[in-house]
């Protein structure tokens, strides 16, 4: 019994140990190493560290700054992206099934902005949430974000086979397939965010 205990002391001691040069490691980073370090976590690692190191100031090393800015970025370029895409039905020479297909992408694209800015909104309000509050505002951001990433690849779908083959496919390809990417990076962030807070919240003991 007290070899037992012996070993379950040193096993306490190792995972401190480790809790501690974790989080040393973490503090030892500059704002931007930590943006590096945390893109990681992203499909696109290139094209997070593009977007959010210029917001390093603003962001130092605070993980819900990162998710938080993270949708910003998400938000701005959707609506870019809408704008660009409404003015495409404009094209001289656009094809009728092109030009049904950006029409389709335009209602796509602006229920993209709308999700990604309920997210935005949503994820303000965790700040003064805890508990259960914390997860359900997270629920929400989750469930848009995740709903917008959708509807951008609904754009694209609508492009597919090469009957649509042409100058208006690869414009709006370029626009939307860059949102999605960056839409794809936030919700890696905001999911990694939530697991983290979900394992600091102590479990109850029955």
């Amino acid at each position: 019994m007290a070899r037992l205990g012996f070993f379950v002391l040193v096993f306490s001691f190792v995972f401190y140990l480790a809790g501690i040069a974790a989080s040393a490691s973490t503090t030892a980073l500059t704002p931007r190493e930590y943006i590096v370090a945390s893109c990681k976590a992203t499909r696109y690692p290139a094209l997070c560290v593009e977007y959010l190191s210029g917001y390093a100031n603003a962001i130092q090393k605070n993980e819900q700054h990162l998710a938080q800015t993270a949708l910003s970025v998400s938000l701005s370029r959707a609506q870019s992206a809408a704008a660009y895409v409404a003015k495409m039905t404009h094209v001289r020479g656009i094809k009728p099934r092109e030009r049904q297909a950006v029409k389709d992408c335009i209602e796509n694209m602006g229920d993209t902005v709308d999700r990604l800015s309920q997210s935005v909104k949503e994820f303000s309000h965790m700040g003064r949430a805890g508990g259960e509050g914390f997860m359900l505002h997270m629920s929400n951001v989750q469930t848009w974000v995740s709903a917008a990433l959708t509807d951008e690849n609904t754009c694209l779908d609508g492009f597919a086979g090469r009957v649509m083959d042409g100058n208006v496919k690869v414009a709006v390809r370029r626009r939307v397939v860059h949102v999605a990417q960056v839409t794809s990076n936030a919700l890696a962030l905001v999911n990694r965010y939530a697991a983290r807070h979900r394992a600091a919240i102590p479990t109850e003991k029955p």
